[in-house]
């Protein structure tokens, strides 16, 4: 059966963010993930983690300067020395949550560089971070996201990914599936996984296109969950999505999902 993890970025956010371990805990998630955990100390998360029960299944590492537009800064050239920082800063939030997957935001695409500077950078600080999380069992993972709700991203599509991975050619770096933004740019969602086993480590959730609660909109999750089951899925299926109204009001697919 599938594990469902609540990104605690955009779910509960009905109370402030700390309060909202307790919320998930209670709603029936079993592990929690959401974009950043930097603000917190992570003595503070992992005693959260451990009174609700509750398992640390992904964070990002830090990705620039978020409020003035950075979204990553792996693929920017002059970056080097600010990602690997962000590399040790987020090994040292993963080692004490336990947390087992990181994800690195690559950035956006900068005119002043060529794109095969960029995508060497990409490369070279994905594989430097790859090694550096290897040495602790933990995986590097790198999400493809549309160009509708992220212009001028510089990883879009699964099929980008799966060539950038043949060349990083790290045993720890795996795809970030989210079947939000591989419905927007590409579709053809079963064939996508059953292309994609083995590349991928985590799956994030979302209804197509206005990214509400998963039992809503284009993409039928229900019918998805149960080919997951039957092809033997055993990671965690995040759910990165923006509740319509009060989160707890709208988690009835999550009880159907579990029934």
């Amino acid at each position: 059966m599938a594990k469902f993890a609540a990104n605690l970025s955009v779910m509960f956010n009905e109370v402030p963010f700390t309060e909202r371990f307790v919320l998930a805990s209670n709603a029936g998630f079993k592990g929690v993930e959401y974009l950043f955990p930097y603000e917190e100390s992570a003595q503070e998360l992992a005693v959260l983690l451990e009174k609700y029960q509750l398992t640390q299944v992904l964070f990002n590492m830090p990705a620039g300067n978020w409020n003035a537009g950075d979204r990553g800064i792996a693929c920017l050239p002059g970056s080097e020395k600010s990602f690997s920082k962000g590399v040790n800063k987020a090994l040292e939030y993963a080692l004490a949550l336990d947390c087992k997957q990181v994800h690195a935001m690559a950035g956006k695409w900068d005119r002043q560089f060529t794109q095969e500077q960029q995508r060497e950078c990409y490369i070279t600080n994905i594989q430097y971070a790859a090694d550096v999380m290897a040495e602790h069992d933990i995986k590097v993972l790198i999400e493809p996201i549309n160009i509708r709700d992220m212009p001028g991203y510089f990883l879009t599509t699964q099929r980008q990914a799966e060539s950038l991975l043949e060349v990083i050619d790290r045993k720890n770096v795996f795809i970030q599936l989210d079947l939000y933004h591989c419905q927007i740019m590409e579709g053809d969602l079963l064939r996508t996984i059953e292309r994609l086993w083995g590349k991928f480590s985590h799956i994030q959730i979302a209804s197509v296109p206005e990214r509400h609660e998963p039992d809503s909109g284009e993409v039928n999750y229900f019918w998805l969950f149960k080919k997951l089951d039957e092809m033997g899925y055993q990671g965690w299926l995040g759910c990165e999505y923006y509740p319509v109204g009060h989160t707890e009001k709208g988690l009835g697919w999550l009880v159907k999902a579990q029934s």
